[in-house]
């Protein structure tokens, strides 16, 4: 009798655990465009460091702080030749962190104003947003 207690208690405090919703990780990403850099934090910890591209000469990437607005797997630019945008967070009305195909370009400005990543590295950031929702990611950009 007294086991038949035991494995009760047990699964009842299986039961009680298990129904606790997960704490979301918050997910910062720091882009400074004089490096053409970005720094991923989890949780205030450093976890990637990877090159960028933000916009060239003639073109603008804001700066300030942002939080993800929408995710969007695959996009295509309306303004930019249906340009593909794979992976894409956007952070302040059309301006997104997205994948691109000019991975040679990475490290040097050389977009209409978003800020390019490798597609790898879009698809790592792009999950971390999915996995802990929109309202935990927030990307600071500076000069």
């Amino acid at each position: 009798m007294r086991s038949v207690r035991v494995v009760a208690s047990v699964a009842c405090l299986l039961t009680i655990v298990s129904a606790v919703p997960a704490v979301a990780s918050t997910v910062m990403a720091k882009v400074s465009i004089s490096d053409q850099t970005m720094d991923v934090y989890v949780d205030g910890w450093p976890q990637y460091s990877w090159p960028v591209s933000t916009a060239r000469e003639g073109y603008y990437t804001p700066t300030g702080v942002f939080h993800a607005q929408r995710l969007a797997e695959i996009w295509y630019s309306s303004k930019y030749e249906n340009s593909p945008m794979p992976h894409s967070i956007f952070f302040k009305g059309g301006y997104a962190i997205h994948g691109t195909e000019a991975v040679r370009r990475l490290g040097t400005p050389a977009s209409h104003g978003c800020i390019r990543l490798h597609p790898e590295n879009a698809a790592t950031l792009y999950d971390l947003v999915e996995e802990n929702g929109l309202g935990s990611f927030s990307v600071e950009v500076d000069e």
